[in-house]
């Protein structure tokens, strides 16, 4: 009320998770917020006392999910901690991971896509950026193997990666060999990823 935010705007910061420790968790600031009316001249803001609802605390997937619908991130544990164990089962490498790998050695890696840009001087190569729960993966993807795995580079939000790491330095890139969609794991969630040109 002192803020005089309107209800669309804390709608907003409900679904957020902004308003968990005046509300508790997003389900009951919803609910909260659903009952908010503006006060009358007659009744000044005084707000009839109710019952707490009994609804149920969102799953930390469920709670991944709306802050990925309202914000485009997730201040929590990152969606792939939730799918660890299964992309394990790939023999997918996390970033950190990577850190044993040796130059030239084949390793598989998978992440949520972040970028992708492919510029007019790169010869047809395509960067990709995909991050895990630890951190995140450069892929270097030649043009033969974008044209074959051309579905998945262009769909994929979450991109298996069968490749080989390259390392020069401090520079670290995956030569991706194969691409395989895994975005059927997100379920509900939504990601973006930024494409350049």
């Amino acid at each position: 009320e002192r803020t005089g935010l309107n209800k669309r705007d804390l709608s907003a910061l409900a679904t957020a998770g902004a308003l968990e420790e005046l509300a508790g968790h997003r389900h009951r600031a919803r609910w909260a917020i659903a009952g908010v009316e503006e006060p009358t001249p007659l009744f000044g803001s005084e707000q009839p006392r109710e019952a707490v609802p009994l609804l149920r605390k969102p799953s930390e997937g469920q709670s991944i999910v709306s802050d990925y619908q309202s914000l485009g991130l997730t201040l929590g544990r990152h969606p792939l901690h939730l799918l660890r164990s299964r992309l394990d089962r790939y023999g997918y490498h996390t970033a950190t991971g990577m850190e044993r790998v040796e130059s030239g050695q084949a390793l598989n890696v998978a992440g949520i896509v972040v970028t992708k840009q492919r510029p007019g001087t790169a010869s047809g190569v395509t960067f990709v950026t995909i991050e895990d729960e630890t951190g995140h993966i450069n892929l270097i993807v030649w043009k033969r193997i974008a044209e074959e795995f051309r579905k998945p580079l262009l769909n994929a939000r979450l991109l298996g990666i069968e490749g080989e790491l390259q390392r020069e330095g401090k520079v670290v890139h995956v030569i991706a060999k194969r691409l395989i969609d895994h975005t059927d794991m997100l379920g509900q969630l939504q990601t973006r990823s930024r494409d350049f040109h």
